[in-house]
């Protein structure tokens, strides 16, 4: 196979199996990239989740493309983000179809109610198995721990990340000047309220996509300032139903995009809105990946980026919080994330049949 046809089935394959959130993909892209391809090692994994971290837009779908501009270049980037944005997309775009027909989800609650608990036990084991590998000495253990605390605490992460690559840094560095802003043009971009055109759909999610650091459930934030309480687009309502398109579906929560568009434009708007909020990670990663290698090269960057990736281990491990507090509120729920975490740590069972597993024993077990 070519590199590009090995990017694609990858990332394919991820984009149809990557349930439950950046952290649950991570986890899934160490097993399948590191694990089963060897295309990197786990510090290198780490980084490009620490780099990706830094940017605004969707973190599992940057590292994603990071891993296309690393195998083949600006090609590879494209495939590699399309390739694992495509299958939620579409699944997204099949449920927003079936919604606007019978104005249900049927069994979405059954279905997270299972597959919850087993993203929980699967990401528990990676941070596991990634911070056996990426921290080293007391510096970054520290770092990691408080990064873990500061999450918890809903602490804005990219000012963890930054404040604990200075940390790591600081014995190093010799002031340069100052780090550049990212860009946040269209943050302030006026849009035009009352009813969505296509044009209009597809800048508010421009501007989403721009701007938004920090998890996916962010998103949910966002959303509802443009669309509910700025423009009176949606129903609160129709963007819980969107959220739970999002979450029921693999890949990145971002695709609850789509969910939205198609309520907004049909299939036009559906498609405006996808790529209105993904296309600026691939700008992004596009401007920053070729830079990594030089942060390597400086004693001071490379000692930032230990940092970074130390706290980037403590943030995904502080997702375990909220993913308890979703997760755990039914007594099945701690023997499958129990029994997820102790085969993705110890076997070579793939994530994708426990998360299976998951989703049927909710199936099952729910009420």
């Amino acid at each position: 196979m070519s590199p590009l046809s090995e990017i694609a089935a990858a990332f394919l394959r991820l984009g149809l199996t990557a349930f439950g959130g950046p952290a649950a993909h991570i986890a899934l892209m160490e097993r399948e990239l590191v694990d089963r391809r060897g295309w990197l090692t786990r510090e290198e994994l780490v980084e490009l989740y620490g780099a990706a971290s830094l940017i605004p837009g969707p973190n599992s779908t940057e590292v994603a493309i990071h891993v296309g501009f690393k195998r083949a270049g600006l090609p590879g980037l494209v495939v590699a983000g399309a390739c694992f944005i495509l299958p939620a997309a579409l699944l997204t775009l099949l449920l927003a179809w079936i919604y606007t027909r019978y104005g249900a989800l049927p069994a979405a609650g059954a279905l997270l109610a299972g597959l919850q608990p087993a993203v929980m036990g699967i990401v528990a084991a990676a941070v596991a198995r990634l911070a056996r590998t990426a921290v080293k000495g007391w510096a970054e253990i520290a770092v990691c721990a408080g990064a873990c605390v500061a999450g918890a605490l809903g602490l804005n992460e990219l000012w963890v990340l930054l404040g604990a690559g200075a940390l790591v840094a600081a014995p190093r560095l010799r002031p340069r000047g100052a780090l550049a802003a990212w860009p946040g043009a269209l943050a302030s971009a006026p849009l035009a309220a009352g009813a969505p055109g296509l044009s209009a759909v597809f800048l508010v999610f421009l501007k989403i996509g721009s701007v938004l650091y920090g998890s996916g459930y962010v998103l949910i934030a966002f959303l509802r300032t443009e669309l509910i309480a700025n423009r009176g687009w949606l129903t609160e309502r129709q963007l819980l139903d969107a959220v739970a398109a999002g979450q029921v579906t693999p890949g990145p929560l971002f695709s609850t995009a789509t969910f939205v568009g198609y309520l907004l434009g049909g299939g036009a708007g559906a498609g405006l809105a996808t790529l209105g909020i993904f296309l600026p990670a691939f700008i992004f990663v596009a401007v920053s990946a070729p830079l990594l290698g030089a942060m390597r090269r400086s004693p001071a960057l490379a000692a930032f980026l230990r940092g970074v990736n130390a706290a980037s281990i403590g943030l995904v491990a502080a997702v375990l919080f909220d993913l308890g507090r979703a997760a755990l509120g039914w007594p099945p729920a701690w023997g499958i994330a129990i029994l997820s975490a102790a085969l993705a740590f110890a076997t070579r069972v793939e994530p994708t049949w426990l998360l299976a597993a998951g989703a049927i024993a909710g199936l099952l077990l729910h009420r």
